[in-house]
């Protein structure tokens, strides 16, 4: 079976946000870099979503083939992606689900014009049935979320990656993938969460590939309660 990847209505979805995003980054990118350089407290969300409103700031096409290849390779029954943006990686997770037969992603994003985007990128290319894209704070979205969850992909402001994964780890199945992207790119606001998937006694096995943004592999094994050497 050839993957829907490679179908023309997703393919031409995908060709068409990657084409948006060179175009308007190469002006947006520069801007919102200043911004983060310059800034001297924290950053709200609300302040974030006016920010980054002007840019796509899509992940590359290599990160949307490895979720979907990690999606294939799992199974999982939901998948929950926090930063929605105009849907670039969630094509690539939903077209995976397709592929598998089965399973769900929830994706949230708190601006509501790119959660309007995304949704009409995916009923573009015929996978919105298997995405609930959910218009909100993602701190707020998750702790009210009850599904166990299998796969967990982080790709919204780093700064608030560590309340996140703490309001997902509830949830969070032994044995679940939790990958982050951008964690070289913003280092600094990175770190706290980085602190915390790479300390065993958290529940995660973790490892850091360098890719010019920096992802952040995890699996997450459940707290340590004991030695078991």
């Amino acid at each position: 079976m050839t993957s829907s990847l490679f179908s023309p209505k997703v393919h031409d979805v995908l060709d068409r946000i990657a084409s948006e995003q060179q175009r308007v980054d190469a002006v947006e990118q520069p801007k919102l870099l200043e911004k983060i350089r310059s800034r001297e407290t924290p950053w709200t969300p609300g302040e974030l979503v006016a920010a980054c409103a002007g840019g796509y700031y899509a992940a590359p096409a290599a990160i949307g083939r490895m979720l979907y290849t990690c999606v294939r390779a799992i199974r999982p029954r939901t998948v929950f992606e926090f930063g929605t943006g105009y849907g670039f990686t969630t094509l690539h997770i939903a077209a995976a689900l397709r592929d598998n037969g089965s399973g769900k992603l929830h994706t949230v994003d708190l601006h509501a014009g790119k959660c309007v985007a995304a949704r009409d990128n995916l009923a573009a290319a015929g996978l919105d049935m298997y995405v609930e894209v959910v218009t909100g704070e993602a701190v707020e979205v998750m702790s009210g979320f009850s599904e166990p969850i299998d796969f967990l992909y982080l790709d919204g402001w780093v700064d608030f990656y560590l309340d996140f994964v703490r309001a997902a780890e509830p949830r969070l199945r032994p044995g679940a993938l939790v990958h982050a992207d951008d964690t070289e790119k913003f280092a600094s606001g990175a770190r706290p969460y980085l602190d915390h998937v790479r300390e065993p006694a958290n529940g995660y096995v973790s490892l850091g590939i360098t890719d010019g943004q920096g992802l952040e592999l995890s699996t997450f094994t459940g707290p340590s309660e004991q030695d078991v050497s």
